[in-house]
């Protein structure tokens, strides 16, 4: 789905001669798929299920060379695993924080990291959503020369 979804929004962007990024991330506890919250009792209701689990982020990019039609795509997992939360301990970081465009209700980047019990994964920016050392690699594949 987060490769589908990256490829999507690369594509909606008719721009001749362009090297043109897609992103999208898929967010999943268990078999349950995670949605962005919208409101701060469904943040913390997102919160409280997943309190001491593990949140597996799916982050697809997409990079398509509309010159050559050719679209590059990578998936990149990472893995969030939060410590035990209570209840006072959610609601006060939604307030502070407003997740409420976050798929697992929290932005590890900004104050969601005091939840964090351990995160693991090749590449932290996959977890904000944009995979960079991936599309480095796509970017140097497609001739770019990155420092």
């Amino acid at each position: 789905m987060a490769a589908r979804l990256s490829q999507a929004k690369a594509k909606a962007i008719r721009h001749p001669n362009a090297l043109i990024i897609g992103s999208d991330q898929v967010a999943v506890v268990g078999n349950q798929q995670l949605q962005k919250p919208g409101s701060v009792n469904r943040a913390v209701e997102q919160l409280e299920f997943i309190s001491g689990r593990t949140v597996e982020f799916y982050t697809g990019v997409s990079l398509w060379n509309t010159a050559m039609d050719r679209c590059q795509t990578e998936v990149v997992q990472y893995k969030a695993t939060l410590r035990e939360l209570n209840r006072r301990e959610i609601e006060a970081y939604v307030a502070a924080d407003s997740p409420l465009d976050c798929a697992g209700a929290f932005k590890w980047e900004r104050l969601g990291i005091s939840l964090m019990q351990a995160l693991e994964g090749a590449d932290p920016t996959a977890l904000e959503g944009l995979p960079l050392i991936s599309l480095c690699y796509m970017l140097r594949h497609e001739g770019l020369a990155l420092p």
